[in-house]
């Protein structure tokens, strides 16, 4: 996915392939239609990028993802704090947290993610 960045339109597409597939490439005009406020053409067009991207199939007019929600995810977050914050998790966390606190719950979380991803 690197390299490959998504729009905020081809986000909110996808978001609608993962809430409805497989989805037939019709059914996902009307969907698109409704919920995007998009024409036909402009569905079948981000369709056909996303496919160039790797990122969903059309075969048969049926639409599938190739790479999950966490998958998109993942990426975007490592290129926020990769160009923002000079690849600093550190940095990223103080700005994210604005001086708001957290609540004991979550910090355990954190600390218990932190200790499944640090290198020995």
């Amino acid at each position: 996915m690197e390299g490959k960045r998504l729009s905020y339109g081809e986000s909110r597409f996808l978001d609608v392939i993962w809430e409805n597939e497989p989805v037939s490439s019709g059914r996902l005009v009307e969907l698109c239609r409704d919920l995007l406020g998009w024409k036909k053409s402009t569905t079948y067009t981000r369709l056909r990028i996303l496919v160039e991207k790797g990122y969903v199939k059309n075969e048969e007019s049926m639409v599938t993802a190739l790479v999950s929600r966490s998958e998109v995810q993942a990426a975007e977050s490592a290129y926020v704090v990769e160009q923002t914050f000079s690849g600093s998790l550190p940095g990223f966390l103080v700005s994210f947290l604005g001086g708001k606190t957290i609540s004991a719950k979550e910090a355990e979380e954190l600390k218990k993610l932190i200790d499944e991803h640090r290198e020995d």
